[in-house]
């Protein structure tokens, strides 16, 4: 007699994988308030500009920044305060040569202005006139018209899991509804002659369902729907009837017990009945779940899970959640969450005293997860876009040096 041979995670997953069809899921309209954590199935092209108008990223002076070349603290440059712009209003003049406008933070500049000086770096003096104690530079201060995002650019791409900051960027352009593939919906199936009701009293030798209300919080949260189809006792003919409705009415067919050995363990003899290719792996090296068991019947996957809760955890996070990525339309395979360990790829600078929260984007490097910062200034939408998470750099360190490990706090 030989030993069973239990296959690697990996490779049982590449089976299933494997097995079904290659295809797009089905779409559907929603309002993008409705679309938080769906997934997007068109290409995301933005009908104007944004901003649509020049703007100020500080409270300050619009100015043109050649009258304040040579600026300092001991010799101030000189120009007139004449004008002041109001939010959302346009400004109704062109700033001449040497004059000035007052301007609060998002305020349209005036045509003829192309910095803005920061209130603390002014003085009013008598007469309105401004001491300008530090030069600006065209373009600072000034997010300008299109610098966030271009009219005619792709904002989003096919396959992207919307982010709260993703809707945000959808309504700075206008867009309000957009089409997002339908969720996947699993069954679950739960077996076991010991198996009780979450609110049932518990008799001797019995257990309360645990898997189902685990499973649909899982499940809920990587964007899919659980339908719960009952408990199910040791019968054979039973659970086959329940397998195969559940093939008819969702994407995924998951089956709680009956993966091990036992006289009453008979998933995997159902699963080869309903149809082919049928079982396609019993039994992974994995603890827990060494028992699981795979296979696909009329193109769905259908996996048997040991009915420890321990277990169904990890075969959920190795086996279901890449699926339903997969059943999503998702065009990145796996999702990670939370906060990660990485490396920084590039120095990132500090000032001293402040903690920083800078916006990053990953990219895996042959099993190295290289940490980049998203350039670009504090008030555009579009870094946020990009951006996968946050990296804090603490009040007490200048920055962050290439090749340090960093904690990714992920969006």
């Amino acid at each position: 007699m030989f030993d069973k041979i239990y296959l690697q995670p990996t490779e049982a997953l590449a089976r299933i994988l494997d097995a079904i069809p290659v295809g797009q899921p089905p779409t559907e309209m929603h309002p993008i308030e409705e679309c938080y954590g769906r997934v997007l199935a068109a290409d995301i092209i933005s009908p104007e500009d944004l901003p649509s108008f020049p703007r100020s990223t500080v409270d300050g002076y619009a100015v043109r920044a050649e009258d304040t070349f040579g600026a300092k603290e001991t010799s101030p440059v000189y120009v007139e305060l004449r004008y002041e712009v109001q939010m959302g209003e346009a400004p109704n003049f062109d700033l001449p040569m040497g004059i000035a406008s007052k301007m609060p933070t998002g305020g349209m500049l005036p045509e003829g202005a192309n910095a803005v000086v920061m209130l603390e770096h002014v003085q009013q003096g008598s007469g309105g006139i401004l001491e300008i104690l530090r030069p600006v530079a065209p373009g600072d201060n000034v997010i300008r018209r299109g610098e966030d995002i271009g009219k005619g650019a792709e904002v989003l791409h096919k396959g992207r899991m919307l982010r709260a900051q993703d809707i945000g960027a959808l309504a700075g352009i206008g867009i309000t509804f957009i089409e997002v593939f339908k969720k996947p919906v699993l069954s679950f199936i739960s077996t076991g002659d010991e198996i009780v009701s979450a609110g049932s009293h518990v008799l001797m030798g019995q257990v309360r369902d645990i898997n189902s209300f685990t499973l649909a919080g899982l499940v809920k949260s990587h964007g899919g729907i659980l339908l719960k189809k009952g408990i199910f006792r040791d019968d054979y003919g039973i659970i086959k009837e329940a397998t195969e409705e559940s093939l008819e009415n969702s994407d995924m067919v998951l089956i709680s017990g009956g993966t091990s050995a036992g006289e009453k363990d008979m998933t995997a003899a159902i699963i080869d009945d309903i149809g082919t290719p049928g079982v396609l792996f019993h039994g992974v090296a994995l603890k827990p779940g060494k028992p699981m068991i795979g296979g696909v019947v009329r193109g769905k996957p259908i996996l048997g899970l040991p009915g420890h809760p321990a277990a169904t955890v990890v075969c959920f996070d190795l086996f279901i959640r890449p699926l339903i990525c997969i059943l999503s339309g998702r065009a990145e395979k796996t999702g990670l969450m939370g906060t990660v360990k990485a490396i920084m790829a590039k120095n990132i600078a500090s000032a001293a005293g402040r903690e920083d929260h800078i916006r990053v984007y990953l990219e895996d490097n042959q099993g190295t997860i290289s940490v980049f910062p998203v350039l670009g200034k504090s008030g555009l939408i579009n870094t946020m876009v990009k951006a996968h998470g946050i990296v804090v750099v603490t009040r007490e360190k200048l920055g962050l040096d290439a090749g340090e490990e960093v904690d990714v706090r992920l969006f």
